[in-house]
């Protein structure tokens, strides 16, 4: 062992920002392991890192009691006192041993301890950046599906999009380009695991808080979303400043932004319909492109009866009770659709 290995150590300080006295302490612990390994030494011992040479020092530890049952662990407090009047019992007294042959031994555990520590220091680090990412989008290619999960290459880290995260109608090949939702971020033995999502509502909520300069700035806002991932989806937004059209900032000049999200989701639909504080308002809002007669709103029973014309019942309704269900999910409330011609009977 030298002055190299100090070296290295605040290197890594100062570079990496991994604390040298942490990697002292874990040089230590490792180094004592590795001498009770080679030596076999039944004693109680202690490895210190010396901090002006870099070299390792071993210390046989002996306890102080009145009688010695272990020679190799006690000293008698006659011996001890001998050697100090001021030892008692239960003092511990050290004295330093040669450890012949050891400075190779601890230089090859402290490069492994080095490694480790860069390797723990790496995926802290990961963790934390990822972390702090929950709930948002990141971008990344798919590199690999393995047993049904897709996993993508996040810039030096792996996410993991589950089979029940995954769109049914989307089919993902190697080196496709991918936005996904940040799930969850786990701690395990093998590093942090990052999960992500195609189907989470947070996906279509951030694409627009992205897409859209108004969102992003406050002046138009979310108030809700209902998705029915790689199908169909409805957000619901309002304008905070009444001069906003919240619905054209939405869409964009031409549809541009909202085709832009609708292309990242491959081509699932999505409505985007105004809130309204009146909640018969908003039923009849969350029902486009249907057009509402009229919607009795009945809050004790969380219903809403709505009356559409005969000719736009199917389209309430929507295909396999598409619209009607996200309309009730984005309002919270069951939504009853009838005709005009069944109302009035």
């Amino acid at each position: 062992m030298s002055g190299e290995i100090l070296a290295i150590l605040n290197q890594l300080e100062r570079e990496r920002g991994i604390s040298a006295e942490d990697l002292i302490e874990a040089l230590e612990a490792a180094m004592l392991s590795a001498y009770r390994k080679h030596f076999g030494t039944a004693e109680n011992v202690r490895v210190q890192f010396d901090r002006d040479t870099g070299a390792p020092r071993v210390f046989s530890r002996r306890q102080v009691v009145e009688t010695v049952t272990d020679p190799k662990r006690e000293i008698a407090l006659e011996e001890a006192v001998r050697l100090n009047p001021s030892h008692k019992i239960g003092d511990i007294i050290e004295h330093e041993i040669p450890a012949r042959g050891f400075g190779r031994i601890a230089t090859q555990t402290a490069k492994q301890v080095v490694m480790q520590k860069l390797r723990e220091k790496e995926r802290q680090m990961i963790y934390e950046k990822f972390a702090e990412r929950e709930g948002d989008v990141v971008t990344g290619q798919v590199v690999r599906v393995e047993r049904g999960v897709v996993i993508v290459e996040l810039g030096g880290v792996e996410g993991y999009v589950l089979p029940q995260e995954q769109v049914r109608s989307e089919k993902y090949q190697e080196r496709d380009r991918l936005k996904a939702y940040v799930l969850e971020v786990r701690k395990t033995p093998k590093g942090p695991q990052i999960l992500l999502s195609r189907t989470h509502p947070g996906l279509l909520k951030r694409l627009f808080e992205l897409e859209v300069p108004e969102i992003r700035d406050g002046v138009v806002e979310i108030r809700g979303i209902a998705r029915e991932a790689g199908a169909r989806s409805k957000v619901a937004v309002k304008a905070n400043l009444p001069e906003v059209d919240a619905l054209g900032a939405c869409v964009g000049t031409r549809g541009s932004r909202v085709q832009a999200i609708v292309q990242e989701l491959r081509g699932e639909r999505i409505d985007i319909i105004e809130w309204d504080e009146d909640p018969r308002v908003f039923v009849a809002n969350a029902l486009n492109p249907a057009k509402v007669t009229r919607v009795e709103v009945i809050p004790e029973e969380r219903v809403a009866r709505v009356i559409v014309p005969e000719h736009q019942l199917s389209l309430a309704i929507g295909r396999d009770g598409q619209n009607a269900r996200l309309a009730a999910k984005l309002t919270g409330l069951k939504v009853d659709i009838k005709a005009e011609s069944s109302a009035h009977a």
